[in-house]
């Protein structure tokens, strides 16, 4: 799947509205590529401080009423919306953590009764001329459980909230 749409103007160039690119590298994983027109280490604030999670998680789709985060290996985060009189969670343990550049952690849907398989999700930064790209890989534990998270509306989700936190990135103090 790719997804584009219109580029607007951040302070660093050609903003990246629109722009994630997801693809399905293997039957059990979901890689989002998004260059933010950001300096890495805003992108990583915004990514893992709550006060700003809170801003951009949503997308917009709704308000999010927790946004806990415990950025080390073996700390715990978790994420909590609502919308449309619903409430949606995930949560997760960091498995690896380097300041700045990249984290690994793993991610569990709180909606399924009975619980849901973990998937374990890596975040990579990469900054080039004052520009950064996420590179998210999600490995799923299944197919199907790939493609559930493809078909729930993710990519849309995703897109509005990259948006979102983009234009957060841009707005940080240097």
């Amino acid at each position: 799947m790719v997804a584009l749409s219109d580029s607007g103007l951040g302070k660093s160039g050609l903003g990246s509205k629109g722009t994630a690119v997801v693809t399905t590298p293997t039957d059990t994983q979901i890689l989002i590529t998004r260059e933010f027109a950001a300096p890495r280490r805003s992108v990583f604030r915004v990514l893992t401080e709550p006060e700003l999670i809170k801003k951009w998680w949503s997308g917009g789709f709704g308000e999010v009423v927790i946004a806990e985060v415990d950025l080390r290996v073996g700390g715990r985060w978790r994420y909590v919306m609502t919308a449309d009189g619903h409430e949606v969670g995930f949560h997760g343990e960091y498995r690896e953590v380097v300041p700045g550049e990249r984290f690994v952690c793993t991610e569990i849907y709180e909606g399924v009764p009975g619980g849901s398989a973990p998937a374990l999700c890596s975040y990579d930064l990469i900054e080039e001329d004052g520009r950064t790209t996420l590179r998210l890989l999600t490995e799923m534990a299944s197919k199907e459980d790939r493609d559930a998270l493809l078909a729930s509306g993710m990519e849309a989700g995703a897109q509005a909230g990259y948006d979102i936190l983009e234009e957060l990135a841009i707005s940080l103090p240097e």
